[in-house]
């Protein structure tokens, strides 16, 4: 069996349901920010990054890999929807930082635009990870290869305390904020702008590689470990579909969720059905 076996099964209903994750999470901040008093979004928002830390640590004592998963999958984007980007609004809004205009049309919140300014916070968890422990991360297990070389078996002895809910929400977290990192970089045009070339060069990269990261997804039999991996392969294939929304390629229906309340509704049932069939088959123990 090995390698030579496709779960293509496995792969596509994981990806989906993780991509699925992707537009309703921005409707749901855009519904919330329009029907709610500013005040009642910033206390909304807490409570959401709150609930998700409690999901997560829930799921270090449920049973189970694919469930484990699933609660650090859900609560890691809680986390990040309540705890970092409403955070981010609430002190944004605060001291009046002021959105990025084009044509008389928000093209960069205020949050997004400080967002940045975290670069140096996402660089010392990477080096915790890449100096400290030995883990399943296809790019940091490269990175340890050639920075250490012949030394990489001493240098990175041993994993951390593993915990599937834990790992789920911080590779969650880590993709998320690269991906944040990475857009605002090529769209600030201080540096490359919408625009430029290198920006649709990142945008074709990032297309590519998520293509590669599906492919290794194919040979894994394992739901868990399949819905992990769909974490990378969905965020890092979302960055193309950002630029190209940027520059008004397509239409990003889910930030009119009014307007298109029919296909958002469509998504959260085909996600509420994958969640589901995900959670009872997580219940049954592969078969060896």
């Amino acid at each position: 069996m090995g390698k030579s076996k496709v779960y293509f099964l496995q792969a596509l209903a994981s990806f989906i349901l993780v991509l699925f994750t992707m537009p309703l999470g921005h409707a749901l901040m855009i519904i919330m920010e329009k029907t709610m008093t500013p005040e009642a979004v910033h206390y909304a928002g807490f409570t959401m990054g709150f609930v998700g830390l409690v999901m997560v640590i829930v799921g270090v004592f449920v049973k189970g890999d694919t469930r484990q998963t699933l609660w650090g999958l859900i609560g890691g984007l809680l986390f990040w929807t309540g705890w970092v980007e409403f955070l981010f609004q609430y002190y944004a809004h605060r001291f009046g930082v002021q959105p990025e205009i084009e044509n008389g049309v928000v093209v960069t919140k205020p949050e997004y635009l400080i967002l940045p300014a975290s670069f140096g916070f996402w660089m010392m968890m990477m080096t915790m990870y890449i100096f400290s422990t030995r883990n399943g991360c296809n790019f940091i297990t490269w990175i340890q290869k050639r920075l250490f070389r012949e030394r990489k078996n001493q240098i990175v002895v041993q994993p951390m305390t593993r915990h599937t809910s834990i790992v789920t929400f911080m590779e969650v977290n880590m993709i998320l904020w690269a991906s944040y990192l990475l857009l605002m970089f090529c769209y600030d045009k201080n540096f490359l702008g919408d625009h430029h070339p290198v920006t649709y060069l990142v945008g074709v990269g990032c297309f590519i590689g998520a293509l590669f990261i599906f492919q290794k997804q194919l040979y894994i039999a394992s739901w868990g470990a399949n819905i992990r991996m769909s974490v990378a392969t969905v965020v890092v294939f979302w960055v193309p579909i950002e630029i190209l929304g940027r520059i008004n390629f397509f239409k990003e229906f889910w930030t009119h969720p009014q307007e298109y309340a029919f296909p958002l509704l469509c998504i959260l049932a085909g996600f509420l059905f994958l969640l589901g069939f995900m959670w009872l088959k997580g219940s049954k123990k592969k078969r060896s």
